[in-house]
């Protein structure tokens, strides 16, 4: 089932839905994790499973003569297969993530196949970070600068359109698309106008809903969804939360999210001595953000669990 029919038919018989993201595991590992973190997640009847892909790193290793030998790795491979044996095992629909990162049009058309022979009718199409350790996005060179430009692949897909346009193609995918939206704007947008522009032009390529960036405040989500309006962006919007667990979030999720932290929820974070403290603050916000959004109108809420569950399953046996 389509991601934008769930959403549409949580909205039409007002129920309240909610979606989990995980990681794939670490090159190595099992599922053994993943596993674990679905059991526990399949009490809540989620609405779908996102599963994230991660791009390539840059890994330096002394040779015994001495010099530095540089290699290219994946740290997470398996998106698809992660994505493909979930769906399997759980009869559980789910979203794997794709990134222009690292990958040419080419690399995403083979994907893209992948994925339509393995019955996964369902994509968050993403541009990707930097690669680590660089502040700048620098795209293949045969690839894709922009997610807008993905989404267009995609569309084509689903007209029958294959990249060097082979005579014989005839078979359409049947993709649903999602793309990312940042209620603060995303850090390397001169300001949230803009931002929302590059937004539309994801959305006027076929996206079909909007997930949100992790934010903290259930207002901006909201009036983040009216400025949508505003400017004709119409698809259903998915807010995406993720409760405190740490003091050190206080700064890590700044630096790595570019979130702009309410003053209460810092105050109350840095008034607790211990991380079990601070855990059932992240609970308790998440809780009463939900509740904000749920009452203003959003169907199923966004979960980044990174693959721990355990404060998660506490907010929504709360808001269900």
């Amino acid at each position: 089932m389509k991601v934008i029919d769930i959403i549409k038919q949580a909205e039409e018989k007002g129920e309240k839905r909610f979606s989990f993201e995980l990681l794939p595991p670490l090159k190595g590992d099992g599922l053994e994790k993943i596993n674990d973190a679905i059991i526990t997640l399949l009490a809540h009847n989620p609405a779908f499973i996102n599963v994230t892909c991660h791009r390539e790193e840059v890994k330096y290793t002394e040779r015994p003569d001495g010099l530095i030998e540089k290699h290219v790795m994946r740290r997470r491979p398996g998106t698809v297969g992660v994505s493909a044996a979930i769906k399997k095992k759980y009869n559980v629909e789910v979203v794997p993530h794709l990134i222009c990162g690292g990958q040419s049009k080419y690399d995403i058309e083979d994907t893209l196949i992948d994925m339509d022979f393995l019955g996964l009718q369902n994509i968050l199409a993403l541009r990707g970070d930097a690669m680590p350790g660089s502040h700048r996005f620098t795209p293949h060179p045969e690839g894709h600068k922009h997610a807008d430009e993905l989404v267009r692949q995609i569309i084509d897909m689903n007209n029958g359109r294959y990249i060097d346009g082979e005579p014989n193609t005839s078979h359409k995918t049947d993709f649903c698309i999602g793309v990312a939206g940042y209620p603060e704007k995303h850090v390397e947008s001169p300001n949230s106008l803009t931002d929302l522009g590059y937004l539309k032009q994801k959305v006027d390529a076929g996206a079909e809903y909007i997930a949100t960036q992790i934010c903290y405040d259930a207002d901006k989500i909201i009036a983040f969804r009216d400025k949508c309006a505003e400017i004709g962006i119409n698809v259903p919007i998915l807010p995406g939360l993720k409760p405190f667990a740490t003091k050190t979030q206080l700064t890590v999720l700044p630096q790595t999210f570019a979130v702009d932290l309410p003053q209460e929820l810092v105050d109350r974070v840095s008034r607790c001595k211990y991380n079990d403290e601070v855990k059932q603050v992240g609970v308790e916000w998440a809780i009463q953000m939900g509740e904000k959004l749920q009452k203003a109108g959003f169907p199923v809420l966004h979960f980044y669990t990174m693959t721990k569950t355990d404060q998660v399953q506490q907010i929504v046996k709360a808001l269900m």
